[in-house]
């Protein structure tokens, strides 16, 4: 009976589209194995460490999904492989191809990081044209590569336990090659944390000149795409947001939504961003953990309370040495909590 597995697998391929992605054979990779909702249609794709619901007219992700650890990030990573390939379980009409990004002055730009990968064969597979979106070249290689991919994987590296991610693109600016590759309009990574219930999202125009705002919410994010991801994060409805003001003696109490600002160095542009939504009331309360760097973190809540109306909180926050694990110990990370 085993030689009849293959060709049934490869026709049901060929079944009718569906909303209802199954994942039958990763939805570990999901959180709580909850596969997202969605109205649009699309293949499940599942591969060794990452999952993929893809859509055949735009011959792009509708979302990607990997489930990350600090350890797993630590470990030796493969070479690049750099061989990308057109995905042959996909019917030919529902391909991407090689030859549509030759010469369309777009990046394949990778939703499931190539940089995430730990094992030769997810370095291989991540490659496969299924996982990749036309992204504006300077985009990917810059603010995407910097200031999402980066990050994403340094608050991993210091998470407990697992995080997921989930990342994908919507909008219509185009398309190329004779396949028609839709061009997105705007980037997304979704960022949970099960410990603590948090999620947050980097939303980016996929331009070569965007620029980096602050991270939005779960719910914004799931307004924007349509997508209801699942997710068990702490909800805000009928909850009172207080702001904590110097002179308040009552404690803080932190609702709403949160994401990390993570500084190296001080950074005007990213204090700037940060007074700018307290001062524009979207502000609860900041927090400020560091490990090594107490100078840089006292710098930045001073900053921020000198211009403002907010009482920055102090953290240290130091993980234990461990032999496989490896910390960025004088990096700064601002927790902003939104209304």
């Amino acid at each position: 009976m085993k030689f009849l597995v293959k060709p049934l697998l490869l026709s049901l391929l060929w079944l009718p589209l569906s909303a209802s992605a199954l994942f039958d054979q990763c939805k570990d990779l999901f959180p709580a194995q909850q596969v997202p909702t969605t109205t649009q249609t699309g293949r499940d794709l599942c591969f060794d460490d990452f999952a993929i619901y893809y859509s055949p007219s735009d011959k792009k992700p509708i979302y990607t999904i990997e489930k990350l650890n600090g350890e797993q990030l630590q470990a030796p990573h493969p070479r690049r492989s750099n061989q990308f390939y057109e995905e042959a379980r996909l019917p030919f009409h529902e391909r991407a191809l090689l030859a549509d990004y030759r010469g369309s002055g777009y990046d394949r730009g990778h939703n499931v990081p190539a940089g995430d990968m730990t094992s030769e064969k997810g370095m291989a597979q991540s490659f496969s044209l299924a996982n990749m979106m036309p992204q504006a070249r300077q985009n990917n290689q810059g603010i995407w590569a910097k200031r999402v991919e980066e990050p994403t994987r340094m608050y991993i590296k210091r998470a407990q336990g697992d995080v997921y991610v989930f990342t994908g693109s919507v909008g219509n600016a185009g398309s190329i090659g004779k396949s028609k590759v839709t061009i997105p309009t705007h980037l997304y990574k979704l960022v949970f944390d099960p410990n603590k219930k948090l999620a947050w999202a980097y939303w980016v125009e996929n331009t070569d000149n965007a620029h980096m705002s602050a991270p939005i919410s779960y719910a914004d994010l799931v307004q924007k795409t349509g997508i209801d991801f699942h997710l068990p994060v702490e909800s805000t409805e009928n909850k009172p947001s207080k702001s904590t003001t110097k002179g308040d003696s009552e404690p803080r109490q932190l609702v709403g939504g949160w994401y990390p600002v993570f500084f190296d160095q001080y950074s005007p542009e990213k204090v700037a961003a940060i007074i700018s939504s307290i001062k524009a009331g979207r502000v609860s309360s900041v927090e400020i953990q560091y490990d090594h760097n107490l100078r840089l973190a006292q710098n930045l809540a001073q900053e921020i309370e000198t211009q403002s109306s907010i009482l920055v909180t102090l953290s240290q926050s130091s993980p234990p040495d461990s032999p496989n694990v490896s910390y960025e110990r004088n990096r700064v990370i601002a927790i902003v909590r939104s209304k």
